[in-house]
C-alpha cells in the first residue's frame, strides 16, 4: 500500500499502538530541544525523575528567549541550564549562538529523524524532512528520560505546490496563503505534507519558514520531502552524511488535498491580532508604519537577510520608522559581516539586535503606544509585542524592507521600478563555527547543579477530587492564546518561580484574576475557567497550565482546545472539558458550578454533568482523553502519576 511521508516516519518510530488516524500512538524520539523560557521547568522535571543521563540520540539546551539580563533571574537560570546540560548529557548552546530553530536547522536537524521540542515552533525542522513536534516541557522531559511521546495519530493533508514564486513574493506569502485557506483553528490532529513540482523551487530555509508557521494553523507538524535541495543544504553545512532521500509513495492517499499555484501568489499580510487574519497586502497598502522588525525563527535566515540588505543598499530608513534586525544565528550574523551585508543594513539605519527571540516574544523593542509595527515573525497576538495598544502586522522580509524606506505598508513589487529582484544563491559552504556549543562533561559526577534563589521545585498537584465544587473565575472568548493566559516578555524571568509567575495569569485580559483565584482557593472552592473555540492557541508554554493549577484551577470548560495546551492541562491535572455553544453562552463569570462523581465517571468513560447552582441549570460536558490520559488526570498530573507508578 502506498504511504505518505508522515506515515513512513511515524511507523518507523512506533513503540505504542498502530498507525491508525484518530487513535493514540507513542513514538520514539530521536532528538529533543529546549529553550530557556520553557526549558528551565523541563529540566527541573527531568531532574525530579531521577534519571542519571538523557537517553535520546541528541538533546540540545538552547538559550535564546530570556537573554535580557535585567536582574539576577535570567543569568541564574542560564547557569542552572548549563550545569544541567553538563551533568545529564545535553549539548548547551550559549546565549548569542542564535535562535534554537534556526541553529538546530543549521547544525543538527536530519531527514527521517523525530524531534520533540519545548517550543511550539519546533516544526521548523519539517523543512528538512524530519517529524518535528512542539510539546509541553514535561512531555519533552519524559522523552529525554527515554519515554515515548504520545500523540493522536494524525490525519494527513496534502498541500500540492505547483508553479514557481514570482519575483518579490516569498515563502512567507505561501504560509500566509495556507493560513488564509485553513485558518488558525479547527486543524487539531492534522499534519500538512507538502508535495509537487513547486517544492523543488524552494530552498530549505524557505521550506522551514513554511513549516515554522504551520504551528499557527494548529497542526501537529508540517513536513517537506528530503530531496536534492535538502542534500545541497546539508552539504553546505558540512553534514551531507545526515542526508537520506525521503518522499511519499506515488499514489499515497491523503485525508484532504489542496493545490496552491505559486505562480499566482501575491504579497500577503496577517492583520491584528491573529496570524489567521490574513489579507492581500494590497488591501491595507499605504497604512503608516512606526516600526519594522526583521528576524525571529520564521524569517532570519541568510537568504532572508541578504534579500533585505540588497533591497536597502544605498537607501536610508524613513524618519518615522524604528528599524530593528535580529539575525537568526551567529552563523548568519558572521556571514553578513563577512560579505558586507551587515554594513548595508547599518548604513540604512538598522538597529542590530542580538541573535535571539527578542522582539518576537515582547522582551525588547516594544512599539510606541497605539503604534503600527510591521514584523516578519510568526505571531501578532494582542499585547505580545509588549505594548497592548499597538497593532502588529506580519509580512515577508521583502514587504518589511519596502516599508523601511517608504514609512508605510508597501507592496514590495513596487521596488521593481528601482532595482532587479535580488538573486540570492545559497553559499557553497556556510561559515561553520560550533565553538558556542558546550559538550556534556566527561565527568558528570563532579558537576554540581547551580540553583539561584529564583528556582523552586516543580509543583505537584493533588489527585483529582471526586467532586469539583467551584466558581467560574473567568469567562473568555474564542482563540484565547497561551499569551493571554500567561504573558511572555519580561514576565518570563519568573518561569522557575511559579508562585510569583502565577500573579500574572490572564494579566492581559483581567489583572484581578489571580486575586479572585487565591481567594476562592483559601475558601476551599475550586477555580473553573470557561472558554470558547480554540482555547490555548500559540506557544507551548506549559506555565499556562502550571500557574492556573497552582491557583487551584481544576477544570477548563471550552468549546474546543488546541493540541499542546490540552495535553499540558492533563499533564498538570486540570480537566479539559468540552461544552456546546448554547451552554457556553449560558454560563457567566461568578456562577457556582458543581461536577459530581468526577473520578467514577471518567474511569467509566461517561459524560459529566455540570450543575450550575447559581442558575439552577445543568449541562452535559464531554472530554477527549485516552485511557492513559484518564489515569494521568485522575492522579493529578504526570509527575503524580509517575510517582504513583514508581
Amino acid at each position: 500500500m502506498a504511504k505518505t511521508l508522515t506515515q513512513k516516519i511515524l511507523e518507523s518510530h512506533l513503540v505504542v499502538g498502530q498507525y491508525e488516524p484518530g487513535k493514540e500512538i507513542g513514538i520514539r524520539i530521536d532528538q529533543t530541544l529546549t529553550q530557556d523560557a520553557t526549558g528551565t521547568m523541563c529540566n527541573l522535571q527531568f531532574e525530579a525523575m531521577g534519571i542519571p543521563r538523557v537517553k535520546t540520540e541528541l538533546s540540545v539546551s538552547y538559550v535564546d528567549h530570556n537573554t535580557i539580563q535585567a536582574g539576577f533571574e535570567n543569568p541564574d537560570d542560564h547557569k542552572y541550564l548549563q550545569t544541567m546540560a553538563a551533568k545529564y548529557g545535553m549539548i548547551y548552546s550559549r546565549p548569542g549562538n542564535g535562535i534554537c530553530h534556526q541553529v538546530h536547522l543549521e547544525r543538527f536537524a536530519a531527514p527521517g529523524k523525530t524531534l520533540l521540542g519545548s517550543d511550539s515552533h519546533t516544526p521548523t525542522g519539517g523543512g528538512i524532512g524530519m517529524v518535528a513536534i512542539g510539546a509541553g516541557g514535561l512531555d519533552v522531559a519524559v522523552a529525554m528520560a527515554g519515554g515515548p511521546f504520545y500523540l493522536t495519530c494524525p490525519r494527513v493533508v496534502r498541500i500540492n505546490l505547483t508553479g514557481k514564486l514570482p519575483e518579490w513574493v516569498s515563502a512567507k506569502d505561501i504560509i500566509l496563503k495556507v493560513l488564509e485557506i485553513f485558518g488558525s483553528k479547527g486543524n487539531v490532529g492534522c499534519v500538512f505534507e507538502y508535495t509537487g513540482e513547486g517544492v523543488k523551487t524552494l530552498s530549505v530555509p524557505e521550506r522551514a519558514t513554511i513549516t515554522n508557521m504551520g504551528a499557527e494553523c494548529g497542526v501537529t507538524f508540517s513536513i517537506f520531502p528530503s530531496d536534492e535541495v535538502t542534500r545541497e543544504f546539508l552539504r553546505a553545512q558540512a553534514r551531507e552524511t545526515d542526508w537520506v532521500p525521503l518522499s511519499a509513495d506515488e499514489g499515497a492517499v491523503y485525508d484532504k488535498e489542496v493545490e496552491i499555484n505559486l505562480s499566482e501568489l501575491e504579497p500577503m499580510i496577517a492583520c491584528p491580532h491573529n496570524p489567521g487574519n490574513v489579507k492581500k497586502l494590497s488591501e491595507v497598502e499605504g497604512l503608516p508604519v512606526d516600526q519594522v522588525c526583521i528576524g525571529s525563527c520564521t524569517n532570519s535566515s541568510y537568504r532572508d537577510l541578504m534579500i533585505v540588505a540588497e533591497m536597502l543598499d544605498g537607501k536610508v530608513c524613513h524618519p518615522d520608522v524604528s528599524f530593528i534586525v535580529a539575525p537568526g544565528s551567529r552563523q548568519v550574523m558572521r556571514m553578513l559581516a563577512d560579505n558586507g551585508a551587515l554594513d548595508k543594513l547599518l548604513a540604512a539605519g538598522a538597529r542590530i539586535a542580538e541573535s535571539a527571540c527578542g522582539f518576537c516574544i515582547g522582551n525588547s523593542c516594544a512599539p510606541r503606544s497605539n503604534g503600527v509595527s510591521l514584523r516578519t515573525s510568526n505571531r501578532n497576538f494582542l499585547g505580545r509585542c509588549g505594548t497592548k495598544s499597538a497593532d502588529v502586522y506580519l509580512v515577508s522580509p521583502e514587504a518589511a524592507a519596502a516599508a523601511v524606506v517608504t514609512g508605510k505598508i508597501t507592496d514590495p513589487r513596487s521596488f521593481d521600478r528601482y532595482m532587479y529582484y535580488p538573486s540570492i544563491m545559497q553559499p557553497l559552504m556556510f561559515r561553520i563555527d560550533d565553538s558556542m556549543f558546550i559538550a556534556p562533561s566527561p565527568e558528570p559526577e563532579k558537576i554540581e547543579i547551580y540553583r539561584g534563589p529564583n528556582i523552586g521545585e516543580p509543583p505537584v498537584n493533588d489527585p483529582m477530587p471526586e467532586k469539583i465544587d467551584g466558581v467560574v473565575t473567568i469567562k473568555v472568548g474564542d482563540e484565547i492564546t497561551t499569551d493571554h493566559i500567561i504573558p511572555a516578555g519580561s514576565r518570563m524571568k519568573y518561569r522557575s518561580n511559579v508562585p510569583k509567575y502565577a500573579e500574572f495569569v490572564f494579566e492581559v485580559l483581567d489583572p484581578e484574576f489571580h486575586i479572585r483565584a487565591r481567594a476562592n482557593k483559601e475558601k476551599g472552592k475550586h477555580n473553573i475557567i470557561v472558554g470558547g473555540l480554540s482555547y490555548g492557541q500559540g506557544s507551548s508554554r506549559e506555565h499556562a497550565a502550571i500557574c492556573p493549577m497552582y491557583l487551584g484551577v481544576k477544570a477548563v470548560l471550552a468549546r474546543s482546545f488546541e493540541r499542546i495546551h490540552a495535553a499540558n492541562l492533563v499533564n498538570f491535572g486540570i480537566a479539559p472539558l468540552l461544552l456546546n455553544e448554547a451552554d457556553y453562552a449560558d454560563i457567566e463569570q461568578g456562577d457556582e458550578l458543581v461536577i459530581e462523581n468526577m473520578r467514577a465517571k471518567i474511569k467509566a468513560g461517561e459524560d459529566l454533568i455540570v450543575e450550575n447552582k447559581t442558575k439552577g441549570k445543568s449541562y452535559t460536558v464531554t472530554y477527549q482523553l485516552s485511557d492513559r490520559q484518564k489515569e494521568i488526570l485522575l492522579a493529578g498530573g504526570t509527575l503524580s502519576y509517575m510517582k504513583m507508578k514508581a
